[in-house]
């Protein structure tokens, strides 16, 4: 079986606000935690949103607070995230043949496949934290879905593709998203999504295939479906995703790290 570990939404931004969360404190957090307890996880993934404002020094932050954590990890890029800042601080990031944030990484039990959803540049805020996957990218992940063949492949994402009940949050999912289930519902072999933007805990299927959206480790979004309203936060713990993986399931776990005492257990 194969575990991974999966943050989203990190938001790491070097000044914040009196009352806010402060992103380095709570990634420092969950980094501990994965460290402690599931520190045999092949492998962690963010699913974007790394920072607040794209700027070159929360990428420098971030970077600095990865050199804690001691499972090998790999990076997507959300709404509030920058390209080509990204890119001037992890210079060594996987990027397709056109230039996206983007990659398969493949294992015994699955192939997995890391998205761009990034719509900018130009990054015309607040248009530009709608995701996109563009007909380049959909073609990228054609290909790769086609020479998969028979194999499993799990598909890490930031925008979820279709709608979640949160009016505010649908209006900027991912623009495409009926091309992109077009796409993968052609083939078989997708056997789960994985996506952050919404700051919640949701599951469950679309179009036949089953997806889990992860909470952030900063602010997440209250159970407020119909409120026209991106920036809502209310004080629940921080969490991560874990998905357990084999041959015949995907297994889908959720730890609120900062609830858990398993020292006195």
């Amino acid at each position: 079986m194969q575990k991974i570990v999966v943050f989203t939404d990190t938001h790491m931004e070097p000044e914040v606000a009196a009352g806010k969360f402060d992103p380095d404190v709570q990634l420092q957090k969950g980094i501990a935690h994965v460290n402690e307890f599931n520190g045999d996880a092949d492998r962690v993934i963010f699913c974007g949103d790394l920072t607040h404002s794209g700027d070159v020094a929360s990428y420098e932050m971030l970077q600095k607070r990865l050199e804690d954590l001691k499972v090998p990890y790999h990076l997507l890029l959300g709404n509030h995230d920058n390209r080509e800042n990204f890119l001037s601080v992890f210079d060594d990031a996987k990027v397709d043949e056109n230039g996206f944030i983007q990659q398969v990484i493949e294992t015994d039990c699955a192939n997995l496949i890391l998205l761009d959803t990034l719509n900018g540049p130009p990054y015309n805020y607040p248009y530009s934290h709608q995701g996109l996957l563009c007909e380049r990218r959909l073609s990228w992940l054609d290909g790769h879905l086609l020479s998969a063949a028979d194999k499993p492949n799990i598909l890490f994402m930031h925008h979820p593709a279709h709608n979640t009940g949160f009016a505010a949050m649908d209006t900027i999912k991912l623009i495409d998203g009926e091309a992109f289930y077009d796409l993968v519902t052609r083939y078989e072999n997708v056997r789960h999504i994985v996506c952050g933007h919404v700051h919640r805990t949701i599951s469950g299927s679309h179009r036949g295939i089953p997806f889990s959206v992860f909470k952030s480790t900063v602010g997440q979004m209250p159970m407020l479906f119909n409120v026209m309203d991106f920036h809502m936060e209310v004080n629940e713990p921080s969490a991560y995703g874990m998905l357990c993986i084999s041959d015949e399931s995907v297994l889908v776990q959720t730890e609120d790290f900062e609830l858990s005492d398993l020292k006195n257990i």
